[in-house]
């Protein structure tokens, strides 16, 4: 029988060439990038995090990130590690450090997946995030296909993108990406206007649903990862509740089956919004998990709405967007329409 995942979001370095204007890790007022840790650290936190998923029974599934993780010195030292304990990982990077060479490199090493982002067609991108990253984003979906990485493309959705991405979907099957999914924008304080509403949100994923359907067999895989598709897939009779358990079947991770360790050490219950419960090295990844702080992130019945809807088990929504938003990770989610 095959063990679940248990997953880390790990962030290896802050710094990275772009600026995106949504970024969490410059959103603040101090710009200057957090001191990484070298390899003998590095170390340290992935052997914590192998033995947490041997007392879990789970098997270890790491998602490698910054900034731009190519960028870390010690980056091929720790993929080695990997290699090494038959770990798999993803790349959460973007294009500029990435060529033949440096991907061949990563699928010699067991990386499954190279996710890149894309945040609307080419001007709206490049505004977000720097110019000529849009083209070469593009350009380097063929490098991970060539070498049998899975090239995955993401978007943010905000209000200054929106309107773009069921355009943008096109233009990323075309260029052949193996898989596309979107989140939605966590806003700070000073840019909550940015946030759709809830009846704008359901249009646009009507919109997207139906490119979905038209491009269902162009070999690009569309992954349903917000978990607000659930109540659009449920008021379209296309999900239906099997039974009347209580247990938690699928919805928000957080606190259930991954855990964030940023460049500084400190362990977050979500990187999507401030959730800080811990810092490696210097305390376990198991008793972080297991500890009160992370549990005040599984109180489900204390979800404002979703505790009173029978999707509870199954959507939850977005509790960073929510927290974002409203600064209650269990205020109603800010785009459910429900």
């Amino acid at each position: 029988m095959t063990k679940n995942y248990f997953a880390m979001q790990w962030h290896i370095t802050d710094r990275c060439d772009q600026r995106c204007k949504h970024c969490y890790i410059f959103a603040g007022e101090d710009k200057s990038y957090s001191p990484e840790f070298d390899l003998s650290t590095l170390k340290e936190i992935f052997f914590d995090f192998l033995d947490t998923c041997k007392k879990m029974d789970k098997r270890p599934s790491i998602s490698v990130t910054g900034g731009d993780p190519l960028l870390h010195k010690d980056i091929w030292s720790l993929l080695a590690l990997f290699k090494e304990y038959n770990v798999p990982f993803a790349i959460l990077g973007n294009p500029f450090h990435l060529n033949e060479n440096v991907a061949k490199q990563l699928k010699k090493l067991g990386c499954t997946t190279y996710q890149m982002s894309l945040d609307g067609l080419r001007e709206t991108h490049d505004f977000i995030r720097k110019p000529g990253s849009f083209e070469a984003t593009l350009n380097k979906i063929n490098v991970l296909n060539e070498v049998g990485i899975k090239s995955a493309i993401a978007t943010t959705v905000s209000k200054t993108n929106i309107d773009e991405i069921p355009q943008l979907v096109k233009v990323v099957v075309d260029y052949q990406a193996k898989s596309f999914g979107f989140s939605r924008y966590c806003p700070n304080e000073k840019d909550r206007d940015n946030l759709v509403s809830p009846s704008e949100y359901k249009v646009f994923l009507e919109k997207m649903w139906q490119q979905f359907i038209i491009l269902h067999d162009k070999g690009t895989a569309f992954i349903l990862k917000d978990h607000l598709w659930k109540l659009f897939l449920y008021e379209k009779g296309l999900f239906k509740i099997e039974d009347d358990s209580e247990l938690i079947m699928d919805g928000c991770h957080c606190g259930i089956s991954h855990i964030t360790v940023l460049a500084n050490g400190t362990v977050y219950a979500c990187r999507r919004c401030e959730s800080p419960i811990g810092r490696v090295p210097g305390e376990s990844l198991y008793d972080i998990f297991f500890g009160d702080k992370m549990e005040s992130y599984r109180n489900f019945e204390d979800f404002e709405a979703c505790s009173q809807c029978e999707l509870l088990r199954f959507c939850r929504g977005c509790p960073s967007v929510a927290k974002c938003a409203t600064g209650n990770f269990y205020a109603k989610d800010p785009q459910c329409w429900k």
